[in-house]
């Protein structure tokens, strides 16, 4: 029962997603490309977060929201160490001010995870990795 049931749920999801404009749909390149999409988050802007916070897993990532919330992630390198990304989208429109990212970084402290203060540049370099990466996807659905 419970195989049928995760079965039917993705058979579902994927047909929601099918429908959304953001994840392609047919054989045109530039399907990608429509400026919004059809409960209003920019297409490129969607797509670009994805593909930037891919070596993240992806906690919530649902478009009539309007925001993609990354789940905790940690190194090897620094397991004591975890960070979250929210990226919450502002415009429907491919423009700088399009995307907001929030970041929240925790340590590990008496086995009790704290929160620490994080950069104020590390939420701008990953608002520049996705603009950067949106407009890389608006050139190339152009051509």
């Amino acid at each position: 029962m419970i195989r049928f049931a995760r079965a039917a749920a993705t058979i579902t999801l994927g047909m929601m997603l099918t429908a959304c404009s953001i994840f392609g749909g047919g054989n045109d390149q530039k399907s990608l490309g429509p400026i919004t999409t059809a409960i209003g988050v920019n297409g490129y802007l969607w797509s670009a977060t994805l593909d930037t916070l891919a070596f993240m897993p992806i906690d919530n990532a649902y478009p009539s929201s309007a925001a993609i919330i990354t789940d905790w992630y940690s190194t090897a390198d620094a397991p004591d160490e975890r960070v979250k990304v929210a990226v919450y989208f502002r415009s429907e429109q491919l423009r700088s001010d399009g995307v907001k990212v929030n970041v929240i970084r925790q340590e590990r402290s008496n086995n009790n995870w704290v929160t620490v203060p994080v950069q104020a540049s590390t939420a701008l370099q990953i608002e520049e990795a996705i603009l950067s990466r949106a407009r890389v996807l608006k050139i190339e659905a152009d051509n």
